[in-house]
């Protein structure tokens, strides 16, 4: 089993590498990077590739470990019990099962994404020390183990918010996503938007890199919008020359795909104001 690029998704060769490391050693990925990066679609295109299902668990900042083993509704049985209900004589019934439960009973080797693991609090990763390196957790209301079938491929995303434990930590396979230079960056959108004119992509990448270099930037565009960014171009035909911008005309075309904050606008603005009092 051998990850590798696929149609819809480039993978650097040392992305390539720390994703089939991971698989070797049955280590749990952590993949870091910038938002906007593919860090979740990394999961997809591993499973795709590999030809595997795939199972999603996407934290926010409410979710909890035991919720990824499993939830047990005791209201639910209590109402049941008043009711006379006979399903309460199993309590099993209340038993919801969680996606790690879901990806250890599956009968096959399934890539497991948990996303985004720095959403959750900070006891979060410890939470699950012990589950995603035996393989195993106990549920304590029926008594049994559940143990993984077969160890799936687990995939956990970070976008640096918090530190993650050391422990947790030592227990991964890590790699960082750099943003991508300019020639990796054609062949993603070549894989987006095939058939690109090639003046226009310069005109737009040179100019989308000079964005990202601005001094004082909060938020630097991301993959995943300089792709918006290029599919409105060409959604409105514009040429290389209708990007060219100026000291006079600092903000770029269609500039709400790239800027996603008023400070940043501000910023190109100041820019703008600059250069005109310059010119004077």
């Amino acid at each position: 089993m051998k990850f590798t690029s696929t149609d819809s998704y480039v993978a650097t060769e040392d992305l390539t590498v720390a994703v089939n490391a991971a698989v070797a050693l049955e280590r749990p990925l952590l993949v870091k990077g910038e938002p906007g990066t593919g860090k979740t679609e990394l999961a997809k295109q591993v499973a795709a590739s590999l030809g595997l299902p795939i199972i999603e668990w996407h934290i926010k900042s409410t979710t909890r470990a035991q919720q990824g083993l499993y939830e047990y509704d005791a209201v639910s049985r209590l109402r049941d019990s008043q009711l006379g209900d006979e399903r309460v004589h199993d309590v099993r019934n209340y038993i919801r099962k969680g996606k790690l439960w879901q990806a250890f009973e599956a009968d096959q080797k399934v890539v497991l994404l948990i996303d985004e693991i720095d959403k959750a609090d900070i006891e979060f990763p410890n939470d699950l020390l012990q589950e995603l390196d035996k393989m195993e957790f106990h549920v304590y209301e029926t008594g049994e183990t559940v143990r993984a079938k077969v160890r799936p491929v687990v995939i956990i995303t970070s976008n640096n918010e918090k530190e993650l434990p050391d422990a947790f930590l030592r227990r991964c396979f890590f790699h960082y996503i750099r943003f991508p230079d300019i020639d990796t960056m054609r062949q993603i959108v070549e894989v987006h938007h095939p058939g690109i004119k090639a003046k226009l992509l310069t005109e737009a990448l040179t100019q989308f890199y000079e964005i990202r270099d601005t001094q004082g930037l909060k938020k630097k565009p991301s993959t995943s919008e300089v792709l918006d960014w290029l599919k409105l171009l060409l959604a409105e035909d514009l040429n290389p020359e209708d990007l060219k911008r100026d000291g006079v005309n600092a903000l770029p075309k269609l500039h709400g795909a790239l800027l996603k904050n008023e400070q940043d606008v501000h910023l190109f603005e100041r820019l703008a104001f600059m250069a005109r009092r310059a010119q004077r």
